[in-house]
């Protein structure tokens, strides 16, 4: 389990994260929603042990993050940073090969288990057609697939995502989040920063809503995809339906557009 208790912290007098305290479920899909600037991303680099918290801890399996050496909780828990460097003049392949580095060893070199898990990760994401093209050459949505492949390659049973939608088009936003669902039912424990609303409440089971660096609430998205919490976190009024398909709760923001079609042309 990924366990943070009373995290705290600040950038100067700001503060970013304020007692924050939550339970990753196990196995299951969570999903971070809220306002630009709530502490999303900055509790996913918490989690990822990418930033260390003034006060309070995150703990995996029991063990505080500090406790692990940097290699061996890279075999434990895998992040997709929202901003990536491309190093000049690497290949698609060399990229994803990276995501193997936490296994290597002067005492373990390349194995047949790392080329399973590099061409597993190549399938998954869809990048098998742009192998050994430079990574300069690549659109923003092909660059992203190919970052998410050397994610996957890690093959880790948690893997945390900082907004993975972005550059993609919805064909493959779609996509991705069906393929965040099947590594779920694989056991994975997937946590990822959305902030597509109704994706969220569509492939998550598991919601988390923050607001000002605090967390308003947490489960499952029938519970917390309401009309309040979605005025308290975005200042947003909104209809709460039901998909007639997936039986999800749907956001449908409320305008002057949303009024019914005989009150519209009564106005």
């Amino acid at each position: 389990m990924l366990k943070a208790t009373d995290v705290r912290l600040s950038y100067g007098e700001q503060q970013i994260l304020n007692g924050v305290s939550l339970d990753i479920p196990v196995g299951c899909f969570t999903a971070l929603i809220g306002a630009n600037g709530c502490g999303k991303t900055t509790l996913l680099n918490v989690l990822a042990h990418m930033l260390r918290p003034s006060a309070g801890d995150v703990q995996l399996s029991g063990k505080r993050l500090g406790q692990y050496s940097r290699r061996t909780l890279a075999q434990h828990l895998a992040l997709l940073p929202q901003r990536t460097t491309s190093p000049a003049g690497m290949s698609v392949r060399e990229l994803v090969m990276q995501g193997r580095f936490p296994w290597q060893s002067w005492w373990r070199q390349w194995s047949e288990q790392d080329q399973q898990a590099i061409d597993r990760a190549i399938d998954l994401a869809g990048i098998s057609a742009l192998l050994d093209r430079s990574l300069a050459t690549l659109s923003g949505g092909q660059l992203q697939r190919c970052w998410i492949a050397m994610t996957l390659a890690q093959d880790t049973p948690v893997i945390l995502l900082d907004e993975p939608t972005t550059f993609l088009d919805i064909a493959h936003q779609i996509t991705l989040l069906e393929l965040l669902v099947d590594l779920r039912e694989q056991g994975k424990t997937i946590v990822a920063v959305l902030h597509d609303l109704n994706q969220a409440a569509r492939y998550a089971d598991h919601l988390v809503m923050m607001r000002e660096g605090r967390l308003l609430a947490q489960g499952a998205p029938a519970e917390v995809f309401t009309r309040e919490n979605l005025k308290a976190v975005f200042d947003l009024d909104a209809h709460i339906i039901t998909d007639p398909y997936s039986g999800d709760p749907l956001c449908v923001p409320q305008t002057s557009r949303s009024q019914p079609l005989a009150v519209r042309e009564a106005m």
